[in-house]
């Protein structure tokens, strides 16, 4: 399938929101079920052991949640390719 000018449209807008996101939002704090997926799918078997045992036990406060901090380039590098693709589908030749 060819890329047309309101595919790029579109993708330029997405990604000029994802900057945006990034740009508003410091940290994210994810919840305890969150969490422990996260625990076992990537995390060590003894992490992933003691998180569904916390979890199942009802000591959420217990459980550490995780923390993800966006570097502040993040925001500026998706705010310039959502730019770019914007500019780039108003300047591309209407299809007919």
């Amino acid at each position: 399938m060819k890329m047309k000018p309101n595919h790029y449209l579109i993708l330029g807008v997405l990604c000029l929101l994802v900057g945006l996101q990034f740009r508003v939002l410091e940290k994210v704090v994810l919840n305890p079920e969150s969490t422990l997926f996260l625990a076992q799918r990537l995390g060590s078997k003894a992490d992933a052991t003691t998180a569904q045992m916390l979890h199942t036990t009802g000591f959420e406060a217990a459980l550490p949640r995780k923390e993800f901090e966006s570097p502040r380039w993040c925001g500026w590098a998706f705010f310039t390719l959502g730019g770019f693709l914007v500019l780039h589908s108003l300047l591309l030749p209407k299809p007919s």
